[in-house]
């Protein structure tokens, strides 16, 4: 792929275009893991605007929390009884916490398949992969689930309010030394990623200064994890001398108090950084190479990226009106733009069990074989290179930041036969516990994203039009017509009979030779480089 492609010249006018499923689906890939056939029904019948709006319409009550699914006979955990919630417990034990941070991860995967028809999810995973943490290094599986919590809390919110409660989150002052920070020993890590990665960032010629790091993290002194787990200030850690910023910020001076008011100073540090126009630019860029494309050349830094900086200012750094300018408009919706990202390993998996509409045991009251299964699919994930809540650093997934390559990163010579045996697997033996199975299902497939299945010219345009976001070529799709679903004959009713014969009557005989069809057709189709681009 060129290190110059093709961007679109159209602004942030709102598109006026038809409101066609090709682009209710563009929409749904980039707001949420995928999407059902029912999904994009739903949605195309709604219109533009209105989608938009409930999409960014994130409900206040939040998922049921994650449960103890780890007891077993060689571990129990003496506060928390099997099936219930071990969130609001605090325990020192190391394998305790490491079973936790697994529950953790399992559930997560629960709460993605079973993501309700709004941003929530998907921009969460924005903002854990902005504030990376790494769950191993955080240790304590409550503070992982209160951290990510915030950002779940927060995600369409105010951006200042979600960095100022993540400065003081036990989470991040554990994974930063945040709590080790002391007026004897001032501990620059916080300081540094908060102006480097949180707020500022390093693009477009900012100049803070390594003296403005280390003022940062002055101001920072004092905050500390109680026996509780609590963020707590401790005056006698906080360093009350005057800190001057580089003219970068102007030479702004944060006085030094004593006392409570030492706390105030982490505020005044905030207020100060947003100041910087350089905040929003930095935030919306991050967006744009999330939801829409990496690549961001003058033309989109001038058309896009500028004035939904100016919107982000405007509206006092609330996300959800940059995130609506940016959903609605014609830029977003430009040709250039549907089917150029790779999928992420998220993505593709959570993706593909969405799309697929692949049923797990309830996670309430069968939570042992739902864990279980949900186990899978985390693994399948960590294999592809994105743990769940398990970033590789601070500054998140390569694959988010570095250039130039960016979402390239996900695909190599070992991430991409993972993610095609993945797919084969789910269609030929799927995974099962206590005679769970979950497995696709295909010919329940067909029938939900195709009005006529029976017809191969129509099954096989409705799969690609569901499965695949760029052009096939007719000659392809003719030849796997004839290949596979016709078995080699040339007339259509080689497919068509079979169809009706197993419909009328669905014996194993009859439900095998439509179900080994449609199986080598999906494999072939979900094994096009076309199928890793959303």
């Amino acid at each position: 792929m060129s290190s110059s492609p093709q961007t679109s010249s159209l602004g942030l006018n709102t598109y006026k275009g038809s409101w066609l499923p090709l682009h209710t689906k563009h929409l749904l890939n980039r707001v949420m893991f995928a999407a059902k056939a029912s999904d994009i029904s739903y949605f195309n019948t709604k219109g533009l605007i209105a989608s938009v709006d409930e999409l960014l319409n994130v409900p206040n009550a939040l998922p049921a929390p994650p449960l103890n699914d780890y007891n077993s006979a060689t571990l129990t955990d003496p506060n928390i009884v099997a099936g219930t919630t071990w969130v609001n417990d605090i325990t020192n034990d190391g394998t305790l916490n490491s079973n936790r941070r697994n529950s953790y991860k399992k559930w997560l995967v629960g709460v993605w398949v079973g993501q309700e028809k709004n941003i929530r999810e998907k921009i969460t995973l924005f903002w854990s992969n902005h504030f990376g943490t790494e769950a191993d290094t955080v240790v304590y599986g409550s503070m992982i689930y209160n951290h990510h919590q915030i950002l779940r809390t927060n995600c369409v919110g105010n951006f200042k309010q979600m960095v100022r409660a993540v400065t003081t989150d036990p989470g991040m002052l554990r994974y930063l030394n945040g709590y080790l920070n002391t007026k004897t020993a001032p501990d620059e890590n916080f300081g540094r990623e908060l102006q480097e990665l949180f707020t500022v960032g390093k693009e477009g010629g900012v100049k803070y200064s390594e003296e403005d790091v280390k003022t940062a993290a002055k101001v920072l002194t004092g905050w500390k994890i109680d026996a509780n787990f609590n963020s707590i200030f401790d005056s006698t850690r906080h360093d009350t001398n005057n800190k001057v910023f580089s003219v970068f910020y102007n030479n702004t001076t944060i006085t030094g108090k004593t006392g409570v008011n030492g706390a105030l100073e982490t505020d005044e540090l905030l207020n100060m950084l947003f100041q910087k126009t350089e905040v929003a630019k930095f935030i919306c860029r991050k967006l744009y190479r999330y939801f829409v494309y990496y690549y961001i050349d003058t033309n989109v830094e001038n058309n896009i990226i500028t004035p939904l900086a100016n919107a982000f200012i405007a509206n006092n750094y609330e996300i959800k009106p940059v995130l609506k300018l940016l959903f609605q408009s014609e830029h977003f919706y430009d040709t250039l733009y549907i089917g150029c990202q790779i999928k992420s390993p998220t993505d593709h998996v959570i993706g593909f069990l969405r799309q697929f509409e692949i049923a797990f045991p309830n996670a309430i009251t069968d939570y042992a074989d739902a864990y279980f299964l949900y186990n899978y699919m985390v693994n399948q994930l960590i294999s592809m290179g994105q743990s769940p809540v398990d970033p590789p650093n601070v500054a998140g997934w390569p694959a988010y930041y570095q250039s130039p390559d960016f979402n390239e990163l996900w695909i190599n010579a070992d991430t991409l036969p993972k993610r095609n045996k993945f797919t084969d697997l789910m269609l030929e033996t799927g995974y099962t516990k206590n005679g769970k199975k979950v497995i696709v299902n295909t010919i329940q497939f067909a029938k939900a994203v195709c009005s006529n299945p029976s017809d191969p010219i129509n099954l096989i345009d409705s799969l690609f039009s569901f499965l695949v976001s760029t052009e096939i070529s007719s000659t392809l799709k003719s030849n796997l017509k004839t290949q596979i679903l016709l078995s080699g004959q040339t007339s259509d009713y080689y497919w068509t009979d079979a169809w009706n014969l197993y419909n009328t009557n669905p014996t194993t005989i009859n439900f095998n030779t439509v179900n080994t069809r449609l199986k080598a057709l999906l494999k072939y189709i979900m094994n096009l480089p076309d199928y890793q681009l959303q």
